[in-house]
């Protein structure tokens, strides 16, 4: 999508600080974090949020997910929290699917 933010820095036209690329996905540093540890996994694919995920899409997810696991090894994560925002009710921002990852303090319970 030509406007889409997360296109664009897939696309190397917005810099990011990249933490790790496959051909299915990014990861890269969140620019306002939430948490000392805070990076977003995004498909290369756009999808608007988690409620275009279908069964011809779902193995993205899967892979990003098997991402999230092998970077948070990689830094050393203790634990670590992922969460995505699911519309503007729930407080999606960026209309592309996107995994938050946040660690390094403890992280309060949702309630």
């Amino acid at each position: 999508m030509a406007d889409c933010i997360f296109c664009k820095i897939i696309a190397g036209e917005i810099p990011s600080k990249k933490l790790y690329e496959d051909d299915l996905c990014l990861a890269f540093y969140d620019i306002e974090p939430l948490a000392p540890k805070h990076f977003l996994v995004i498909p290369k694919e756009h999808f608007a949020s988690a409620a275009e995920i279908t069964a011809e899409n779902s193995s993205v997810v899967a892979d990003m997910f098997e991402v999230i696991a092998q970077l948070a090894a990689q830094e050393g994560l203790d634990g670590f929290r992922v969460v995505t925002n699911c519309g503007p009710i729930a407080g999606q921002t960026v209309h592309h699917l996107h995994f938050h990852v946040l660690s390094g303090k403890q992280l309060g319970s949702f309630n």
